[in-house]
C-alpha cells in the first residue's frame, strides 16, 4: 500500500521526503522491520523508539513517523506528528484496510469481569450461528482458530492484523477487552466500534496510573471515542457507571441489579452448582456463581439484545453457557475438599469471590491462598489481607508473580493487612507450590480451598523468567496424592 494511502487524513507538523512510496509493513518495534516497512517510534515507559530510529532505517525502513525529528540526514521519508501513540493505531488501521468497519466490534473495559463478558459473548454468539472474534486475556480467536494472548489488549499492529483475518475469515462480530493501559497509550486509535461495555471501577494499576482520576479517565476514554449511531452500555450500580457516558455521542443504556435500568437481573437462587436468574421479566438457570457473574451474564444478555439478537435465543444460549478458564473453576478431591481457581488479584475481585464461596458453601470452612505480583502497585497488597482474613477461616499467603520484586518484601506489604488476633489462622508460604499443598492436605473434610490470583496462567515471572506453573495442575497432583496416601 502506498505511504500517502496508509497516512490517510494524519496531521503532520513537518514531512521530508516523498509519500509516493510502498509499504510493506508497519512496525513499532526495529527488531520487526523489513525492506519497505514504515518504522513508527513511540516512547514506552521503559525504551523510546526514536533512540531507534537509525537501526530501523539500516533494517529497511523507507519511512519513519516520529515526534522527534532525526539528527542524522536521510533518504527515508520522515513525518513528524504530535503523538505518534496514536498515529500508529490509525496507520496501523489504514494498512490492513480498517477492518473494524467490516466488523460489528464491542469493546469491554472496566476492572473486573471483562474476560468472563468477551467470552461469554464470543461463544453465545458463536452458538447463534455467527463466525465471531475475539481478543482477551486469555486467548484470542479468530472464528474457530486459536492465538495466543500476551496482553489484555494487544498492540496496534496485532489488533488491526487479527481484526484483517477475521473479516477475510467472514467473521461478523469481534467482542475485546479494552484495557486502560491500551486507552492511555491509544492502543485501539483508529477503531470503529459498534460499541462500548462499562463494568466496574475499583483500586487496580494505580502503579501506572498513580491517581484513581486517571485510572477513571483512561477508561472513560473508550466512550469519549464512540461515534453517534454506536452504543455505550455502563453498569450504574457502579458509582463511576454514568461518568462514563457523559459527553458520550453514542446511544446510552443502562444495567443493573439493584436499580431500576434498561435492563435488569437479580438473584432469586444460588447453591455451589449455579443460580437461579430473573432477567428482563424471565427466570433461568445458569451455571454460574456468585452477584458479579450476575452482572456479567446481564451485560452479555444487554449487548446481544443490543445488536439485535432475540430474546429467547439469547436465554437459551446463556443456560448452556460454562465458566471462563481460570474464572471460579472447580476440581474436586478427598474427603469432599472443593478447590476453586479463580484469576481475582484485586481486593474487589478476591471480596467478589470470598463472599460468593462463603455464602454457598453453607459453613464449610474456608481457606484462601492468595500472593500479589512484583512490580505492581503496592498499595492493594495490604487490603487483599484484610479482605481474605475477612471471610477466610484460614489464609496462606503465598507469591504470584514475583517478577523482580524480592516476594519475601512483597508478603511483608500483604502482613501490614492483617491485624494482629487474625494472624494465629495465617500462614506464610513463599513457595507458591508449597502453599497450595499445605492448603489442601491441610483442609479438613468438606472444606472449599480458594486458590486466587494467577487463574487461567501457566506461568509463574521470577526475576523476568516465566517458568511453567499451573495451580490447577498443582491442585490436581496434590489431589492424586493425597487419594494414594488415603489422606482425609
Amino acid at each position: 500500500m502506498k505511504l500517502n494511502k496508509i497516512l490517510g487524513n494524519i496531521n503532520a507538523r513537518f514531512i521530508s521526503g516523498t509519500l509516493d512510496k510502498e509499504i510493506t509493513s508497519v512496525c513499532f518495534d526495529s527488531r520487526a522491520v523489513q525492506k519497505g516497512s514504515l518504522f513508527v517510534a513511540v516512547e514506552g515507559s521503559a525504551l523510546d523508539g526514536h533512540d531507534f530510529i537509525e537501526k530501523a532505517i539500516e533494517s529497511g525502513a523507507v519511512a519513519v513517523i516520529c515526534q522527534k525529528f532525526p539528527d542524522k540526514k536521510t533518504d527515508a521519508t520522515v513525518i513528524q506528528v504530535n503523538d505518534s501513540h496514536t498515529v500508529l493505531g490509525i496507520t496501523a488501521s489504514n494498512f490492513f484496510g480498517n477492518p473494524s468497519e467490516k466488523l460489528r466490534l464491542v469493546g469491554v473495559t472496566g476492572t473486573n469481569g471483562k474476560t468472563t463478558t468477551v467470552t461469554l459473548l464470543y461463544r453465545l454468539f458463536t452458538k447463534l450461528g455467527y463466525k465471531c472474534g475475539l481478543l482477551s486475556t486469555i486467548k484470542n480467536y479468530v472464528a474457530e482458530k486459536e492465538f495466543e494472548a500476551t496482553h489484555t489488549t494487544p498492540d496496534p499492529v496485532m489488533i488491526n492484523s487479527l481484526l484483517n483475518e477475521m473479516t477475510e475469515a467472514g467473521c461478523e462480530y469481534c467482542f475485546m477487552e479494552v484495557s486502560s493501559h491500551s486507552l492511555d497509550q491509544m492502543r485501539v486509535a483508529g477503531l470503529h466500534f459498534t460499541g462500548g461495555v462499562f463494568s466496574n471501577l475499583t483500586h487496580d494499576h494505580l502503579d501506572y496510573h498513580k491517581t484513581f482520576l486517571e485510572y477513571l479517565k483512561a477508561k472513560k476514554r473508550l466512550f469519549d471515542m464512540l461515534a453517534p449511531g454506536s452504543f455505550a452500555l455502563t453498569n450504574i450500580d457502579d458509582r463511576n457507571g454514568d461518568v462514563m457516558v457523559q459527553n458520550s455521542l453514542a446511544s446510552s443504556y443502562r444495567y443493573s441489579c439493584h436499580s431500576p435500568a434498561d435492563f435488569n437481573c437479580r438473584i432469586i437462587e444460588k447453591s455451589m452448582e449455579g443460580m437461579l436468574l430473573f432477567i428482563d421479566g424471565t427466570e433461568l438457570w445458569t451455571r454460574f456463581i456468585g452477584e458479579h457473574n450476575a452482572y456479567n451474564l446481564l451485560a452479555v444478555y444487554s449487548v446481544a439484545r443490543l445488536l439485535g439478537a432475540k430474546k429467547e435465543e439469547i436465554l437459551t444460549g446463556i443456560s448452556s453457557l460454562t465458566s471462563v478458564a481460570g474464572r471460579l473453576e472447580y476440581i474436586t478431591g478427598p474427603g469432599l475438599v472443593t478447590a476453586v481457581v479463580d484469576y481475582a488479584h484485586t481486593p474487589d475481585a478476591l471480596e467478589n469471590v470470598l463472599r460468593t464461596l462463603a455464602d454457598v458453601s453453607k459453613g464449610r470452612e474456608l481457606v484462601t491462598v492468595f500472593g500479589c505480583g512484583g512490580n505492581r502497585d503496592k498499595t492493594k497488597r495490604p487490603e487483599m489481607a484484610e479482605v481474605s482474613a475477612k471471610y477466610s477461616h484460614r489464609v496462606v499467603v503465598t507469591s504470584d508473580n514475583p517478577r523482580v520484586e524480592d516476594p519475601e518484601m512483597i508478603i511483608a506489604d500483604i502482613r501490614e493487612g492483617f491485624k494482629p488476633e487474625e494472624m494465629a489462622k495465617t500462614l506464610f508460604i513463599t513457595d507458591r507450590r508449597e502453599a497450595i499443598r499445605c492448603a489442601l492436605t491441610t483442609a479438613k473434610k468438606g472444606s472449599v480451598v480458594l486458590v486466587a490470583g494467577k487463574g487461567h496462567e501457566n506461568y509463574q515471572d521470577i526475576m523476568g523468567v516465566k517458568h511453567h506453573f499451573d495451580d490447577k495442575e498443582i491442585i490436581s497432583e496434590v489431589f492424586n496424592q493425597m487419594k494414594q496416601s488415603n489422606v482425609i
